[in-house]
């Protein structure tokens, strides 16, 4: 196999949306290891190995459904499947082999509510979101955000092996964070939804209601995160960092209700959601550790 068809290979995984994800596994292991004063090595590495390999194989997968969507938007069309780089059957099994070989490292290495919470991610993303509300309906990115959010919460539940307060938090906090950072760029990209026939918010309802959705939604995963320390999951220095963090992000916000240039209003809104989404990990690695 050349270098060209190994870089296609790998970018049917979606190198950003999986490392983003691994990231928030990572710190979710962090907290726990943290909290509840363990730190396991060979746990760690057979935790994030396994969750990488389920989330490229839910994304490859996803590239093979979503190809007929791809080929109309700007920003995805040159995707490998959408592209014919790549034919589907061949995405398809590369999916399949990755989602095994993932399952197989959770069940062996970490536990079964780890393996529990990968399939329902899996199958949420793939089909619930990508095959089902994605294309009929407004609350599609509602339905693909639980997706999103378990990769902290497998994380999470690796080290804790059970659902608690701490696991509730962090999946709530991810889970809110991803309907800003979508409503965001649904916004900005709203013509290339609307050619691909995708009924995301601001196609349907416009940009007026997506941008309450926005607020709202920034709002709750504000609270989220600042209930960590009224649990004892992290201290004062988390609090006071993040609290400003969630004030600058929730007061963008709330700017998009009066922004003239609601485009570049919403592409600063997304841009700032990376920001916080990396500053949020990082915190939750290293929030126990501090005063």
């Amino acid at each position: 196999m050349d270098r060209k068809t190994i870089k296609r290979y790998y970018s049917l995984v979606k190198p950003g949306v999986l490392y983003g994800n691994v990231i928030t596994g990572v710190a979710g292991f962090l907290l726990a290891a943290g909290h509840f004063k363990r730190f396991d090595a060979g746990l760690f590495v057979a935790a994030i190995t396994g969750m990488t390999l389920v989330i490229a194989s839910a994304c490859a997968l996803n590239n093979y459904f979503d190809r007929d969507i791809d080929s109309v938007m700007e920003r995805t069309k040159k995707r490998a499947v959408a592209s014919g780089a790549i034919r589907g059957r061949n995405a398809v099994l590369f999916s399949v082999v990755l989602g095994l070989l993932g399952i197989a490292v959770l069940a062996m290495w970490v536990n079964r509510l780890v393996v529990a919470i990968g399939l329902v991610g899996f199958v949420d993303y793939v089909w619930l979101y990508a095959m089902f509300t994605k294309r009929r309906s407004i609350h599609g990115t509602l339905v693909g955000s639980i997706s999103g959010a378990m990769p902290i919460l497998a994380g999470y539940c690796a080290v804790s092996g059970r659902l608690d307060a701490g696991a509730a938090l962090v999946f709530l906090a991810l889970f809110f964070w991803q309907m800003p950072e979508f409503y965001s760029i649904s916004i900005y990209r709203r013509a290339e939804y609307k050619a691909a026939g995708v009924p995301v918010m601001s196609v349907v309802k416009g940009v007026r209601s997506t941008t309450v959705q926005i607020v709202a939604y920034t709002a709750a995963f504000v609270v989220a995160t600042l209930l960590l320390p009224a649990f004892g999951y992290t201290g004062w220095v988390y609090l006071i960092i993040m609290a400003c963090l969630d004030a600058y992000w929730l007061r963008l916000g709330i700017r998009g209700l009066t922004a003239e240039d609601r485009d570049a209003w919403a592409r600063r809104m997304f841009h700032f959601s990376l920001v916080i989404l990396l500053a949020y990990s990082a915190l939750l690695a290293v929030g126990p550790l501090l005063p």
